[in-house]
């Protein structure tokens, strides 16, 4: 799977996990330097905390792109660390 905006390829992976429809890609597919730390924070019941990243491509921001959940509830122990995308990122194989 891939992971693409604005035609730069975010992360790359055969291991995806899905969960409720979203591909969470392990954390070293990332290619880092489309990543910038956002404050931006939200809660699930069942999986924990969310952080999220926003996406930078040749100086274009696109906010809260991408998030993860930097530590889980038990229930998702599985994805803890995994980024995932919406916003217009495309994610396809």
């Amino acid at each position: 799977m891939k992971a693409i905006w604005k035609g730069e390829v975010l992360a790359e992976s055969e291991k995806t996990i899905v969960v409720e429809g979203n591909h969470y890609f392990p954390p070293e597919s990332l290619k880092r330097d489309f990543f910038r730390e956002s404050d931006t924070h939200s809660h699930c019941p069942w999986k924990g905390e969310a952080s999220y990243y926003d996406v930078v491509v040749a100086e274009e921001t696109n906010r809260d792109a991408a998030w993860h959940y930097p530590e889980t509830k038990e229930a998702a122990d599985n994805i803890r660390g995994y980024v995932a995308f919406w916003k217009g990122v495309e994610v396809r194989e």
